[in-house]
């Protein structure tokens, strides 16, 4: 489950960025619907899925809120990911027997 989030998470980021290249102009405004429906749905997932994980893997509010808050801030997807990648190889190495 955890894998699941962490691949939503990074297409979320990377469709808030494409949302936000639309608005700077990077990007034609005629692709404004298409990225805005998919980042709409992305986000949505994000969210759901990010308290599922909160909950099967015991997280505080404490760590679940800056999860929350990485859907919302430009790059903090990155973060996230690296966060994420060390939670996943310490539960890896737990789940290894000796």
């Amino acid at each position: 489950m955890l894998n699941v989030f962490r691949a939503i998470s990074i297409l979320e980021g990377l469709s808030y960025l494409a949302i936000l290249c639309v608005a700077y102009g990077v990007l034609s405004r005629d692709l404004g619907f298409p990225i805005g429906m998919t980042h709409g749905v992305l986000f949505m997932l994000y969210l759901v899925v990010s308290l599922a994980v909160a909950h099967k893997q015991a997280w505080s509010l404490k760590i679940w809120l800056p999860v929350f808050l990485a859907s919302i801030v430009p790059l903090a997807f990155i973060g996230l990911e690296m966060y994420l990648q060390k939670t996943a190889s310490t539960q890896d190495s737990q789940a290894e027997p000796t």
